[in-house]
């Protein structure tokens, strides 16, 4: 397996990144947060995770070993694929870990492709992988908190956002905002 990759990176789409090591190009599949921290040209070290399928040969790269661990972790979890791994992994950790602390399954409900039932099955499984691996949840700042309002988060869904930009967005707004509209109204703003 590949455990890491140092090399120049050329950022693709959204959520796809090459690594070129001493010529050879990898093309690796990242969060979008972890997309949006790199440069093109820039010498960067990501951590990988092998997904080896009889049809596929992928690669998925996070900035920390605790992405990295989150995502394998997701993976055991029946129902989840690399892909719906990769989407939780957009998520800012505290926000899961806010899910969790909360017992709320709802706030889980704002990623794209969970719904109801599968964001209850899964509330269950991040809390149990909390109480196992709790270095996961925190982010690369060791922060596990911050509060994100479900209602502003709604609100950019509504708009047509996908998941990821939505929190990007939210978690990048100052602390003082006091309510929903002015929330919704800096992140678009921002966007």
């Amino acid at each position: 397996m590949i455990a890491h990759l140092r090399g120049t990176i050329t950022r693709q789409q959204p959520g796809e990144v090459t690594v070129d090591v001493h010529g050879v190009g990898y093309r690796v599949l990242v969060p979008l947060d972890v997309w949006e921290k790199t440069e093109d040209g820039a010498e960067q070290t990501l951590w990988t995770s092998t997904y080896v399928r009889e049809d596929r040969f992928d690669l998925f790269g996070f900035l920390d070993h605790a992405g990295r661990a989150l995502f394998d972790q997701l993976l055991l979890i029946s129902g989840i694929g690399p892909k719906m791994a990769l989407e939780l992994c957009s998520v800012p950790r505290g926000l899961l870990a806010q899910a969790v602390h909360e017992e709320d399954a709802g706030i889980l409900t704002s990623i794209k492709g969970i719904g109801k039932k599968t964001a209850e099955k899964l509330l269950l499984e991040l809390k149990n992988l909390a109480e196992r691996h709790p270095e996961v949840l925190r982010s690369a700042t060791g922060e596990t908190g911050g509060r994100m309002d479900p209602d502003a988060v709604a609100a950019l869904e509504a708009l047509g956002y996908d998941s990821p930009t939505i929190m990007h967005a939210l978690k990048s707004l100052p602390k003082d905002l006091g309510t929903t509209e002015e929330r919704v109204a800096a992140a678009l703003r921002s966007l």
